[in-house]
């Protein structure tokens, strides 16, 4: 019975290898919610294209492009293309955009007032401190009506290009990932959607005020710039962008985030 057996597990040894010898491992770094959700969701129809999806979860927005850019990491999707500029200035990197997916309307967050008419003088109003999401912020506020910036279309306007605050209104800019856990301890908060609902805060229901799906912050998929043509990254945008990719976003997040393609 063993001589029997033994030709037998050699045979289909050569069978095994060769099924997964076509399969390409791809590693993504992203932000857990809704990145990871949404990768997970594409990760079965990338295997079926000879694409094992390894997706890695951070909880930060720095360390994503720095694996990537160290090519620890192939890719990332976590960020929208005005932080990316803003750090490839900053860090000297070569981080290319790949793939648009989703908007994330950015929102502001109270747990102490339910009406933008009630945000008193002097209140105390939190930013996230990484520029583009800062200036976003601070747009933000603008088009609201609570302040007025020197240059109205700066993305990367800070605090100090504030011309006009006439309701006094103290900015503190803290760690972006920190911003839901600081809401009782100020008046507003500004946060990223992704963040907010990790806190497990409704962007629909919640916001004090929010933006609107014509903003140009949409996430983006981004890899070095020399594997901009890799084939396994394509195919990973590519199941990004399908009508079924759209349709879970627009029922699964019920207008949290809304897509981009």
């Amino acid at each position: 019975m063993l001589s029997k057996f033994i030709p037998a597990v050699m045979l289909t040894l050569p069978l095994v290898f060769a099924g997964s010898a076509h399969a390409q491992r791809l590693s993504i770094a992203a932000t857990p919610v809704p990145h990871a959700e949404l990768l997970e969701f594409v990760k079965a129809d990338l295997a079926k294209q000879g694409v094992d999806l390894d997706i890695k979860v951070f909880t930060d927005y720095v360390q994503p492009n720095l694996q990537v850019s160290d090519k620890h990491i192939d890719a990332n999707f976590f960020q929208h293309q005005p932080y990316l500029d803003s750090f490839n200035k900053e860090h000297g990197t070569n981080l290319v955009t790949v793939g648009l997916v989703h908007v994330e309307p950015f929102g502001a967050y109270s747990q102490k007032i339910s009406n933008i008419k009630d945000i008193k003088d002097g209140a105390k109003v939190a930013l996230p401190n990484d520029p583009s999401n800062g200036a976003r912020a601070l747009l933000l506020l603008q088009k609201e009506g609570l302040i007025k910036l020197k240059d109205p279309s700066n993305i990367l306007a800070t605090a100090r290009d504030v011309v006009e605050n006439p309701k006094h209104l103290a900015f503190f800019e803290l760690e972006a990932a920190t911003l839901p856990r600081i809401l009782p301890d100020v008046d507003v908060a500004l946060i990223n959607t992704n963040y907010a609902l990790e806190a497990g805060l409704n962007p629909v229901k919640d916001a004090l005020f929010i933006e609107g799906s014509d903003s140009p912050y949409a996430n983006i998929v981004v890899t070095a710039a020399d594997r901009k043509d890799d084939p396994a990254i394509n195919k990973l945008v590519d199941a990004l962008h399908t009508e079924k990719v759209r349709q879970y976003i627009l029922e699964h997040y019920k207008g949290a985030i809304v897509p981009a393609f």
